[in-house]
């Protein structure tokens, strides 16, 4: 009985060491291994310090969110310009009373990370796309996760709301009879990310896939970030790439205007992230922004791209395809913005 008494007190003893050795915030996730602290600006100019590693109390706040349920979708048409009507999944009763038409082409816009329905990206984009073309124009409203300061918790949200933003499109086709072809899906920062999840789980392939200005900090070495098999047509605006967007290409077509980085007219990161929706708007009503064909990324960020003769027209309204490479563009610094 002493000895396995003895036993018995070694073995707790034991187990409490070990207990005490475990890390009180487990490490779930590093996604950019050297640089865990980071400075990252909101798509309202803020900067926060944040933690771009995924940790054990996390989670708690990733589970508090539900897209399927929190995601609202407002639906804007030439019939609604400036008031939206809002839907939700699976409320066919909605959608079927709404001004939808499936005889139209659909636009999809994500904004950004502590960004919201009524953001600048959104403003600037909706009166462009409806004075360009007859359209359907949904806004995902995700404020219901891209509102907190918890960094990584917003990241892995963003993910489960491109999946919730597929699967709305898939409700919206079953239920009207649209299909892939019409949709064309934009997105900025982290909604720009987001823009390419949610075309790679609609059913069928979606016609035109548009980042404007991706975030940087937390995808570089995210599985789950834009790519160019996103969808037929896809294209990549970087305006602060290196800080706030994301450097390298992503795309089938990545464009730099102005280099990618500072943009001429501006004074602050927070405005040269905000050209990408800017200029990408102003493309869709005017058709203007001829770009240079570079040998590669690089060579568009140094601006040294005279080598190729290929050029191509940047952002538009309707996807360009067989189109691809890397493009430099060069902006005014105010509106108009195209030299064209």
């Amino acid at each position: 009985m002493v000895k396995m008494l003895r036993i018995i007190s070694v073995f707790c003893v034991c187990l409490f060491a070990a207990a005490s050795a475990v890390p009180a915030n487990l490490i779930l996730r590093k996604l950019d291994p050297a640089l865990r602290y980071q400075h990252e600006r909101d798509s309202i100019g803020q900067y926060h310090l944040v933690d771009t590693w995924m940790t054990l109390s996390d989670l708690a706040e990733v589970a508090r969110y539900n897209p399927v349920t929190d995601n609202v979708y407002h639906l804007f048409t030439r019939e609604n310009p400036t008031v939206s009507q809002p839907m939700y999944v699976n409320s066919a009763g909605l959608l079927q009373g709404s001004n939808y038409s499936n005889g139209r082409r659909t636009i999809v816009i994500i904004h950004g990370w502590r960004d919201g329905p009524i953001s600048d990206s959104v403003v600037a984009l909706i009166p462009a796309f409806l004075a360009a073309e007859d359209l359907n124009v949904f806004v995902v409203d995700w404020t219901a996760a891209s509102n907190s300061i918890n960094y990584p918790a917003v990241l892995s949200n963003t993910i489960t709301s491109g999946l919730a933003v597929g699967q709305f499109i898939n409700w919206v086709n079953q239920v009207t009879g649209s299909n892939a072809v019409q949709y064309h899906i934009v997105g900025h920062g982290l909604g720009g990310h987001q823009a390419g999840i949610a075309a790679r789980n609609v059913n069928g392939e979606v016609a035109y896939v548009t980042g404007l200005d991706p975030s940087l900090v937390g995808w570089i070495n995210h599985s789950d970030r834009f790519g160019p098999d996103d969808g037929s047509y896809t294209e990549v605006i970087h305006t602060n790439c290196g800080v706030n967007g994301y450097i390298a290409d992503l795309a089938q077509v990545d464009f730099y205007p102005n280099g990618g980085e500072s943009m001429p007219g501006c004074d602050s990161h927070a405005c040269d992230h905000s050209r990408s929706y800017f200029y990408f708007a102003e493309s869709i009503t005017s058709g203007g922004f001829t770009g240079r064909q570079c040998v590669n990324y690089l060579a568009a960020v140094l601006q040294t791209c005279n080598v190729l003769p290929g050029t191509l027209q940047m952002g538009g309204l309707r996807p360009k395809f067989g189109s691809s490479g890397v493009y430099l563009v060069w902006t005014n610094a105010s509106p108009p913005f195209s030299m064209d």
